[in-house]
């Protein structure tokens, strides 16, 4: 797969997990069962830098029509690794008082982001 399409991917699953936690932070929290604590204003800047890392991915990805520099692959599979680590951590330590279905959309999320580094480290170390 090529490093345009992986930024594209990256991008939409930031923009699709950081748009609405931004926006509407309780209501995703409670449809997807998952604790938030009150105020919601974590939550809801999780979502905007969870949506500045996705717009920085698309910013990359267009790199030559716009004449800017945005978030590469090794920026994002860092992002990416960190993030789905810390998550696990949380889902395997952290005692969380929440509903089977807040498990399994995190525990969703955090294969999905892990997945997505994997398929992004030999993109990013291969030789061209």
């Amino acid at each position: 797969m090529k490093a345009n399409s992986l930024l594209t991917i990256d991008a939409a699953i930031n923009l699709l997990l950081g748009i609405p936690l931004m926006v509407v932070p309780t209501q995703i929290a409670q449809l997807l069962g998952f604790p938030i604590p009150e105020p919601a204003v974590y939550a809801s800047i999780l979502g905007a830098v969870l949506t500045g890392i996705g717009v920085a991915l698309l910013i990359e990805r267009y790199r030559d029509t716009i004449h800017m520099a945005g978030l590469g692959i090794g920026g994002a599979i860092a992002i990416n690794i960190i993030g789905a680590v810390v998550l696990i951590l949380w889902l395997l330590l952290g005692n969380l008082d929440m509903p089977v279905r807040g498990y399994i959309f995190l525990w969703a999320v955090a294969i999905v982001v892990m997945g997505i580094s994997l398929v992004e480290l030999p993109v990013r170390y291969r030789k061209e």
